[in-house]
């Protein structure tokens, strides 16, 4: 398992400090071990892989064991002094129980071999060194780079058809780690209204009542029963590491299970809500549909069909857009200089994308009011915004 690096190393600061943590989760790496298996398990060589947000991610080397172990594992540490709800201990936790359970070969992720609520102590399955799709993006291949994409949405699709149904299990373990299993709070009217003052003060737009009508019965279908299964939340490349037996999921601090749709509308526009998104060649958002597609019609054969697809994807698009909308959109209009281009052009490529859908679908109001929005953003931060593609396709 490869962990990207963050700001959270900046915590571990100071070699001797430093060096006082990483054995202190090495120890109870060792405690997790010798409870789950019975026996002492000695491990050492600790490196700090400097994990997102506050946890702290090493992998070990395993010394001595009377069992047959990998010789390295990942071991994550989630601080006490943070009372963060969600609790993302327990929803990861939770989250590798769930994969864990599944047979080798429906598992798009790390192995969890232990863990520990009390300690707060993961104990994973090294993946190793394996790049990232960020990294194959980076990487001036294009064949390559299409091919991992297409990888990638079939993984997701994978993840979601093993998934669904599997709800009641994930809040059962959910609730076992002391958690609450409702915790994605539907604060879409919130938002809305947050979004539509916001577009009216900072970028002129009278939003028409029928297109937040719309977005609010879009969104009762969204949180609907039908096509529900796990989701990881954040799909950033950065969190996707390409290995000999395909690409696997990392980091599921966020994990929850919502409606599939949710994160298929998101591949309109590939990854645009990542702090580092650049463009896709023309076709590439629909190939990767595609082969999301092509894993979850055994579970859903609703979704055969191509007007009910387009339908429901629509709905998930139009919530995508005007929440990670609000979500971004203010620290841009703050700090308009610091926001640059690439920014402020990934939020008018989500605008363009859903104007583009809405029209295919002859919905005018949404479809207008979108183009409307992206005609604003540029021109409060532009001109030239227009993403540049990622180097594996340039």
């Amino acid at each position: 398992m490869s962990v990207h690096t963050s700001s959270a190393g900046d915590e571990h600061a100071g070699n001797g400090a430093a060096t006082d943590v990483l054995g202190t989760v090495l120890a109870a790496g060792e405690s997790v071990l010798a409870q789950r298996f019975g026996a002492a398990i000695s491990l050492t060589d600790p490196e700090d892989l400097h994990g997102s947000g506050h946890a702290v991610v090493i992998r070990v080397k395993v010394a001595s064991s009377p069992f047959e172990l990998p010789r390295t594992l990942v071991i994550k540490h989630y601080p006490r002094d943070r009372a963060e709800q969600p609790d993302p201990f327990a929803i990861e936790a939770a989250s590798y129980q769930l994969f864990t359970a599944l047979s080798a070969e429906d598992r798009v992720c790390p192995e969890l071999i232990a863990h520990d609520g009390e300690l707060r102590v993961l104990v994973m399955e090294d993946l190793g060194t394996a790049p990232t799709l960020e990294n194959k993006l980076d990487y001036p291949d294009a064949r390559t780079a299409e091919r991992m994409l297409l990888s990638w949405a079939r993984t997701l699709g994978r993840m979601h058809a093993t998934t669904a149904g599997r709800e009641p299990d994930f809040n059962a373990l959910l609730r076992r780690l002391g958690a609450e299993t409702d915790h994605r709070r539907d604060d879409l009217p919130i938002t809305c209204d947050r979004l539509v003052r916001l577009l009216e003060t900072e970028l002129g737009i009278d939003t028409p009542q029928d297109a937040v009508d719309r977005l609010r019965q879009a969104a009762d279908r969204v949180a609907s029963p039908e096509y529900r299964a796990f989701s990881p939340t954040d799909l950033s490349p950065e969190n996707n590491l390409v290995t000999d037996n395909g690409v696997r999921f990392l980091d599921f601090e966020h994990g929850c299970m919502r409606n599939a749709l949710i994160d298929v509308a998101h591949l309109r526009a590939p990854f645009a809500f990542w702090d580092e998104a650049l463009a896709l060649p023309p076709g590439m958002s629909e190939a990767m549909i595609a082969a999301w597609h092509a894993e979850v019609t055994s579970v859903w054969p609703a979704l055969d069909d191509h007007g009910t697809l387009s339908a429901g994807l629509l709905d998930s698009q139009l919530v995508c857009v005007w929440s990670q909308t609000a979500r971004v959109l203010p620290d841009l209009l703050a700090d308009p200089v610091s926001a640059g281009l690439r920014r402020p052009a990934a939020v008018r490529w989500c605008w363009l994308e859903l104007a583009k859908q809405a029209r295919q679908l002859r919905m005018s109001v949404i479809g207008d009011h979108a183009e409307t929005v992206a005609v604003a953003l540029e021109d409060r931060f532009g001109p030239g915004l227009e993403l540049s593609l990622y180097p594996a396709f340039h």
